[in-house]
């Protein structure tokens, strides 16, 4: 008779880092149980299993019900490099979702995750950052809408031509999106991530970039304060095209309150915004146009752009394959119009924005259709 024998084996499909989910509505209940357990390894094993179950929204509303978001606050502040990892990876995955950024809010996240901005592990940092990035961010979906309601606006003129914000005013108050990077201002984080920008690996500044520009489209008032423009301008001198597209985008951000275009005037920012609109990448050329729009508003900066010969390169991204691109160099010609100088320069040029009127954008049709307003008035 054979005899029986114990397998050194571990069953199939069983991951040993990962622990045992319960059925069905017991799972989260018993996880959120083990995420306070005093056993490390109980408590590794729970986070493992969290980031995998915290893809499903249904999953995350689940959680924030039962509290697990308090749980995972107290992890934030564990000794141990791999649940504080895993913690931050957790909730970078919640953040993802519309109910797990409302959970954030809710539960003042924020604030617990900022205790991490200096934590020695990289990987800690990065999820941190990434979920303040997911928090911060508008919705591509609206961004089209901001996109068709400037477009068909008859009020436009050569100002609200150049205001990127202009068409979000109808939408402020259905987006719930705007109350995270409110959030982050709010909870004053906004000088510790323009003096990390300084100091972080280039991975980590990419996703500064994207959390500071969402967050300075709200209130800008304390990067101007931090030093903010210096820094970005350095940044657009980055070797990493990511950091060049990213800066220049936060810059369309930081100088939409009067005393952001002030600054990128004084800090000689200019010149390099006209030197990027020749940069061999499109998104990179696309941003500097759009922080150029801002910048030249005051009458300083338009002369500060046309001493540097902006309307060359800016009438050559008027046939960008980037409608955005494209856009955005009709709004900072439209701006350079308004003096003289430049009007004297762009009136040749008409031609080339009539034949933008049938451009396939609406957005791009509109901003042409002032420009040409603008270029042809006469005293």
């Amino acid at each position: 008779m054979a005899d029986a024998k114990i397998s050194m084996y571990l069953p199939p499909n069983v991951n040993p880092t990962q622990a045992a989910i319960a059925y069905g509505c017991r799972a989260l209940p018993k996880l959120n149980e083990e995420l306070q357990s005093d056993d490390l390894l109980t408590r590794q094993q729970a986070l493992m299993a969290l980031c995998d179950l915290m893809h499903d929204p249904e999953h995350v509303y689940t959680a924030i019900s039962i509290g697990c978001l308090e749980s995972l606050k107290a992890l934030l502040k564990d000794t141990n490099d791999l649940v504080r990892i895993k913690t931050t990876e957790v909730l970078c995955i919640m953040a993802t979702h519309n109910v797990g950024r409302e959970g954030f809010l809710e539960h003042n996240v924020i604030q617990a995750l900022s205790f991490l901005l200096s934590d020695a592990q990289p990987a800690c940092r990065e999820n941190l950052y990434t979920a303040f990035k997911h928090l911060a961010q508008l919705p591509a979906e609206l961004q089209v809408v901001a996109a068709e309601l400037h477009a068909e606006d008859d009020r436009g003129d050569a100002l609200e031509a150049v205001d990127p914000l202009f068409a979000l005013r109808p939408l402020a108050a259905h987006v719930h999106h705007l109350e995270g990077a409110l959030g982050i201002v709010n909870s004053g984080l906004i000088p510790s991530l323009v003096w990390k920008l300084q100091r972080e690996e280039e991975e980590i500044q990419v996703l500064l970039l994207d959390t500071l520009a969402a967050c300075l489209t709200e209130d800008a008032t304390e990067a101007l304060a931090s030093r903010a423009v210096p820094f970005l301008k350095e940044k657009l001198l980055s070797t990493n095209c990511d950091i060049r597209s990213k800066a220049a985008r936060t810059l369309i951000a930081v100088s939409v309150p009067p005393e952001g275009k002030v600054q990128v005037w004084q800090h000689d920012v200019i010149p390099i915004l006209v030197h990027l609109l020749k940069d061999r990448d499109e998104e990179v050329q696309a941003n500097a146009a759009g922080a150029l729009m801002n910048a030249t508003v005051t009458t300083e900066g338009k002369y500060a752009a046309l001493d540097v010969e902006a309307t060359r390169p800016l009438l050559q991204l008027l046939t960008s394959s980037l409608s955005k691109a494209r856009l955005n160099a009709i709004k900072a010609l439209t701006m350079l119009a308004e003096a003289p100088e430049g009007r004297k320069l762009l009136q040749p040029h008409v031609a080339t924005f009539r034949a933008l009127e049938e451009d396939f954008s609406p957005a791009v049709q509109r901003a042409a259709q002032i420009a040409i307003r603008v270029i042809e008035w006469k005293p």
